[in-house]
């Protein structure tokens, strides 16, 4: 029944609805396919840096430190790139800060003089400094590390994956050279700093190939994540979880030279050298750099890159999320919903006023969504669902507009032609509003034109006649089938009539559903038809009496009343009939047992005769419970019963009854508080091998039962002919 009425409901709201699931799917699909050539691509970007710039500002990183070569350091030393022996100075310098680590964003491949040597001496000195190198990319060439530093496994490149719209959002972790994967500044520099903590790189194991530092999972990017279309997702590359411009400590490379920076700003800490003058052009766009009333403003790739090493960092040890996207299937979905939300919310609430207020409350949910997911750390699509919210809302607005017109029409049309109709006859839209009325029935229900149009049956009509007219009008719009029903009908007046209705579905060109009704007024004739009735009913009644009459006395006749079993006269009728049946089928093998409680006497001497009629109720009750249905029970008199089992295999099944029935009186009795114990002893006579007649078979069953008596009872004995 649940699973009729569920079927039931979803081809009901398939039949109503089924515009909006075709709207909402077509729209969809377009926007899925907008989004899968691309054109969406630059919006989603924009999308998504907005949510980076409307993100709470997070505190300052302090466990990264940036030195800056600025504007003022170049003219202090006077030369660029800077000398090898300020570079060495600056490293030495450092390194007496003890920090967790030097990263070193400046390329160094080639000497510059003067102070080559002590340049060298301090990669040599400093074992956790780690220098850059850049891969040829489709951009620039490559720059190859410093000799020194790489020989000492103590460089990370630096190649930084810029978007079509030349904003970086993108982190790479690894890169695939000749057989071996090379790690990135960044990623050299957070296992440093997570090494001293207990932590190193290790498979994950939802996928032996993502990277796992501590409970967090890097899950590498791939062409189609969030708003990306076909992007090149060549090495291991992650989301960037970009912090706000200013979130790190920054001192210049001349304070450090010339000992105005605190040692406790750099122990323990990870050191960046990276130049920030604009003369030097190393600046990177990034989400943070647009914004919608100030100018796009870069930021230096040291910054980047100490970006990078922080979302490393505090994805690890802070459980600051990493930037995830959903499946391609429910991302599909998502936008699914929102669309199918846009339909239903132009189709339901109509009026342009609310409707509009309603998508500008889905939107708004839809952003606040979007928002509160990516604080969350999902990139959740913002802009196609939108456009199908939107879009779905324009479409089906469209489909409206044509619908109320092709209403109109129709609405004029039947108005004219139910004019000329005798009959009372109204129009109802699939609210189970009047629409249309003819003359007849507005003087029939006794109310003008005016004040029924556009009403229901509840605001005219008492509520219980409204209600049966909302039910039958309903099932015909559910169904699509003409009905044809009979109510009472309660006029202005007062005056309840009784009227037949013909309802039926009809469908104008635009699919507008109309449900018409036809009333005709049959008080008078129902009236004689129940006076009639109930003329039959008189002339009747006394037969029935006469007939229960009848059957009670052949129930009577043929029953024991205390058991309701059959007595000694309905157990020889069933014998005969059942011996007939046997000997017409090929002598078909019928058990017939006698059966005599043992004990029952001193049940009636000890607990009275209204506990020994309660037994017999309760054995004729195990007897009917151990038997098949075909079983015929008896109840010859006193603690006597007989059991007629036709059409048995073979005799042994008769003694696998038997076993049953021994079993089952067997168990306690609980009659009236008195736990009561009988036992039965049961003989046995088979047709046709202990006799062709009846009375040789009952003859030979009783002499059985009285042996199984004789031999200690509560057993059962077949007849001594076996």
């Amino acid at each position: 029944m649940l699973k009729a009425s569920v079927w039931s409901r979803l081809k009901q709201w398939s039949q109503k609805d089924h515009r909006l699931l075709i709207t909402s799917a077509g729209v969809t699909g377009a926007v899925i396919v907008l989004r899968l050539i691309g054109i969406l691509q630059a919006s989603e970007f924009a999308a998504l840096d907005q949510l980076f710039r409307l993100r709470p500002p997070e505190r300052i990183d302090d466990r990264i430190v940036i030195v800056e070569i600025n504007e003022a350091d170049l003219q202090q030393v006077g030369q660029w790139p800077i000398p090898d022996q300020v570079m060495a100075q600056l490293l030495q310098k450092l390194n007496s800060y003890q920090p967790r680590a030097i990263g070193l964003d400046i390329y160094r491949d080639l000497p510059v003089e003067p102070g080559r040597s002590e340049f060298i001496k301090a990669f040599k000195t400093i074992p956790n400094l780690i220098g850059i190198e850049k891969f040829q990319d489709s951009m620039s060439p490559g720059v190859p590390p410093p000799p020194v530093l790489n020989q000492r496994k103590q460089v990370g490149f630096n190649n930084v994956v810029v978007d079509p719209d030349g904003k970086v959002r993108r982190s790479l972790l690894y890169w695939h050279i000749k057989g071996e994967d090379r790690k990135s500044f960044a990623l050299q520099l957070a296992s440093i700093y997570l090494k001293a903590q207990g932590i190193t790189p290790q498979p994950a194991e939802i996928n032996p190939n993502y990277l796992q530092l501590g409970q967090s999972v890097f899950r590498p990017f791939t062409s189609n994540d969030g708003g990306y279309v076909r992007a090149n997702a060549q090495g291991y590359q992650v989301l960037a979880n970009f912090r706000r411009p200013g979130s790190f400590r920054t001192v210049s490379m001349v304070d450090v030279l010339r000992g105005r920076v605190p040692p406790s700003l750099m122990r323990s800490r990870i050191i960046l050298i990276g130049s920030t003058a604009p003369s030097l052009q190393d600046f990177f766009y990034t989400p943070y750099s647009s914004s919608l009333i100030k100018e796009v403003q870069p930021i230096s790739g040291v910054e980047v890159h100490a970006s990078f090493v922080s979302q490393i960092l505090s994805a690890t040890l802070d459980g600051r999320p990493l930037i995830r996207v959903l499946g391609t299937p429910v991302e599909w979905l998502w936008i699914f919903a929102w669309t199918s939300l846009g339909t239903s919310l132009i189709w339901k609430l109509r009026s342009p006023r609310r409707a509009s207020l309603g998508l500008l409350l889905a939107g708004a949910s839809l952003s606040g969504g979007c928002y509160l997911a990516f604080l969350a750390g999902w990139w959740v699509p913002l802009i196609p669902p939108l456009l199908g919210l939107v879009g779905s809302a324009v479409v089906i607005t469209t489909h409206l507009a044509h619908l109320k017109e092709e209403l109109k029409r129709s609405k004029e049309f039947l108005q004219t032609v139910i004019n000329n109709i005798p009959d009372p006859v109204f129009v109802k839209d699939k609210d189970h509003r009047w629409i249309i009325l003819n003359q007849a029935y507005c003087k029939f229900i006794g109310y003008p034109l005016e004040t029924l149009m556009e009403k229901l049956d509840y605001d005219i009509l008492p509520k219980h006649e409204a209600e049966i007219f909302w039910n039958q009008d309903e099932l015909v719009f559910q169904t699509g089938e003409p009905q044809e029903n009979e109510a009472e009908f309660t006029d202005a007046f007062g005056t309840t009539h009784l009227i037949s209705t013909k309802k039926s579905l009809h469908k104008d060109a635009a699919g507008n559903l109309f449900l018409v009704g036809v009333i005709r007024d049959i008080t008078k004739s129902k009236r004689a038809e129940q006076e009639l009735r109930q003329a039959a009913a008189e002339l009747t009644r006394s037969n029935v009496e006469l007939k229960l009459s009848e059957d009670r006395l052949r129930y009577l006749a043929y029953h024991d009343p205390l058991t309701g079993l059959g007595n000694r006269k309905r157990f020889y009728e069933c014998l005969s009939q059942t011996l007939d049946w046997a000997r017409s089928n090929n002598n078909q093998l019928v058990a017939l047992m006698f059966l005599d409680l043992d004990g029952f006497k001193q049940v009636n001497d000890t607990l009275g005769h209204d506990t020994g009629d309660q037994l017999l109720k309760v054995v004729a009750q195990r007897l009917i419970g151990s038997l098949r249905s075909s079983d015929v029970v008896s109840r010859l008199g006193g603690d006597e019963f007989t059991v007629i089992v036709p059409g048995i295999p073979q005799a042994d099944y008769a003694a696998t009854v038997a076993e049953k029935i021994l079993e089952s009186l067997s168990q306690v009795f609980v009659l009236e508080g008195h736990n009561v114990f009988v036992t039965v002893s049961i003989g046995i006579s088979i047709f046709p091998h202990d006799g062709q007649g009846e009375e040789l078979l009952i003859k030979n069953a009783d002499m059985a039962m009285y042996r199984a008596k004789q031999l200690g009872r509560n057993q059962h004995q077949f007849s001594n002919s076996l």
